[in-house]
C-alpha cells in the first residue's frame, strides 16, 4: 500500500512543532527533520549522514523557490566539526507559506531564506539555500519501525 503523504506530513509537523524551543538538536539538523518523520510515524527513512550529503542524494538543486509544506529544505554550511572542515550543510522541514522549523542553536521558525541570515557558529558560513525534496523522495527506501523512548534521539 503506498504511504499517505498527507498523514504522513502532518504527523511529522506537528512532532516537529512540539520540540521548538529545544536545544536537543543543536549540530543535529538531519537527525531532527528525519526523527520528525520516523518517531512521528513509525518509519526508518535512508539518505545521508549529514545534510549537505542527503541533498546531494535526494538531487535538491533540482527543486527551487518556496519549498512546499512537508519538504526537506536544504542549505549549503561551511566549518569545522570533529576537526574536518568541509560544507556539512542544514536542512529544515518546510511548514508551508515559506516557514522551515529547523534545529539551529534550538529547534526554531524562520522563513526559509531568513535562515541566510542566521548568526553562524564561529568559522561556520552562514546558510545558503540550495533547494527542496518531496518527501515522496525521501521515503524512496523507508521501512517500518517500532520507536521507544530510547530512539528519541538516535
Amino acid at each position: 500500500m503506498a504511504p499517505d503523504f498527507t498523514t504522513l506530513t502532518a504527523n511529522a509537523v506537528d512532532w516537529a512543532k512540539q520540540h521548538l524551543g529545544s536545544p536537543d538538536y543543536a549540530l543535529a539538523c538531519l537527525g531532527f527533520v528525519e526523527d520528525a518523520y520516523e518517531q512521528s510515524n513509525s518509519v526508518e527513512i535512508f539518505g545521508g549522514d549529514y545534510a549537505t550529503e542527503s541533498a546531494e542524494i535526494y538531487n535538491a538543486r533540482a527543486n527551487s523557490g518556496v519549498p512546499p509544506i512537508g519538504t526537506f529544505v536544504f542549505y549549503d554550511c561551511s566549518g569545522p566539526l570533529s576537526g574536518e572542515h568541509k560544507n556539512w550543510g542544514h536542512v529544515g522541514l518546510s511548514l508551508g507559506d515559506g516557514q522551515v522549523i529547523h534545529a539551529w542553536d534550538e529547534v526554531r521558525i524562520d522563513h526559509y531564506l531568513d535562515v541566510e541570515r542566521l548568526e553562524p557558529d564561529q568559522g561556520w558560513d552562514s546558510p545558503a539555500y540550495s533547494g527542496w525534496v518531496p518527501v515522496q523522495r525521501v521515503f524512496e527506501g523507508h521501512r517500518p519501525r517500532e520507536w521507544s523512548a530510547e530512539d528519541d534521539q538516535d
